[in-house]
């Protein structure tokens, strides 16, 4: 009866929940124009996710699974369908997620049959991490819209996501936690699992018990993918920006449905991966451009970022593609060798920074 009375007043009132404010980047999160300066080492069509056994970078692109060792990449492998999610276990083993709803687990990368397969319960497998007794978590983002069709499911008010152990050893598949609001990335943390949550923008700790605890809340943008960094902590990437014109669409019911049932769903009111390619697209205030000029300040409808995190999941630096950039929609990142390697999937982009620059821009 409590919790109901608060939620009828924060709507009321505008607090809480209801509130459209976003909170400003800011302190650790203070822009910069380092992922736009990044260099580019190739381009692809449909970049996914990446990992590393150490002496190769694997890179996800649709249905290819490309390899890098040199200055261009190769294709190792093909697979009937799109990869959403990759990983390297450390015995060299390779897990790849196909459309969202079953893993393939390889002996190793050139394997030409899995040895084991999960699926049933999968439905948008997004993110796999191994973890330290040889079992892998699968963050599933939603039990209702395909892994692709997360724009939808933000508009739904999703509230389905699900994290999975999965059991090479067992072949068994057991769901640790649900109700999230669209997973999406997970790391092990000690004998913990980090998770973004992105629809609620936060990060937090599941215990082996299956309790919960809050790490970082209140971000402004939508956290995704999470990798461990050498030296401690973690790569915290972030797929887009929250803005103040999709918080209060999110909080009128009639205007969405109307909105999902007759406009086109390249043209909602939705974060995007990019932005600037057509007229049609929703106007956002300031983010309109102004003699020609997109403000970098403006209110972006898709954004480029990367916080590093400390080994408490505080954040320590940052790396932006503010709005009038176009290294956008950052999906995943992982140190390969000297260099942080990061997907920005707007552009279709594999960018390096060099960690040692990063560590001379920023003192942790």
């Amino acid at each position: 009866m409590i919790a109901a009375v608060r939620d009828f007043a924060n709507r009321v009132l505008g607090r809480g929940d209801a509130t459209i404010t976003v909170p400003s980047f800011d302190g650790a999160l203070k822009p910069n124009q380092l992922l736009e300066s990044a260099q580019t080492l190739f381009e692809c069509e449909a970049p996914e996710d990446l990992a590393t056994d150490g002496n190769s970078l694997l890179v996800a692109d649709g249905a290819r699974l490309l390899g890098l060792t040199g200055s261009s990449p190769t294709v190792v492998r093909t697979f009937e369908r799109p990869i959403s999610a990759l990983a390297v276990l450390p015995s060299d083993a390779l897990a790849v997620a196909l459309g969202g709803t079953e893993v393939h687990i390889y002996d190793d990368i050139k394997a030409k049959t899995p040895g084991w397969e999960f699926s049933g319960e999968l439905h948008a497998v997004n993110a796999i991490a191994p973890m330290p007794d040889g079992t892998l978590i699968a963050t599933d983002g939603s039990s209702l819209r395909n892994v692709g069709d997360w724009a939808r499911d933000l508009m739904e008010l999703g509230e389905t996501g699900r994290v999975f152990r999965l059991d090479p050893k067992t072949r068994t598949t057991k769901q640790v936690a649900g109700g999230l609001g669209y997973a999406f990335g997970a790391v092990a943390s000690g004998g913990d699992v980090l998770v973004s949550e992105s629809w609620r923008h936060r990060l937090i700790s599941i215990a082996p018990d299956g309790s919960r605890s809050v790490i970082l809340r209140h971000l402004p943008v939508y956290p995704s993918r999470l990798v461990p960094a050498a030296d401690g902590g973690f790569w915290l990437t972030a797929f887009t920006a929250r803005t103040q014109l999709v918080e209060f669409v999110l909080r009128e019911p009639a205007y969405r449905r109307r909105m999902i049932a007759e406009i086109d769903p390249e043209y909602w009111v939705v974060p995007r991966l990019r932005s600037g390619n057509s007229f049609k697209e929703p106007l956002q205030g300031a983010h309109i451009k102004t003699m020609g000029v997109m403000k970098p300040w403006a209110p972006p409808r898709s954004y480029g970022l990367i916080i590093r995190l400390g080994a408490d999941g505080l954040p320590h630096y940052s790396l932006h593609s503010r709005a009038d950039g176009v290294n956008h929609g950052v999906v995943a990142a992982v140190e390969f060798g000297d260099d942080l390697i990061v997907i920005a999937k707007g552009p279709g982009r594999i960018l390096k920074l060099p960690l040692a620059a990063l560590a001379k821009e920023f003192t942790v």
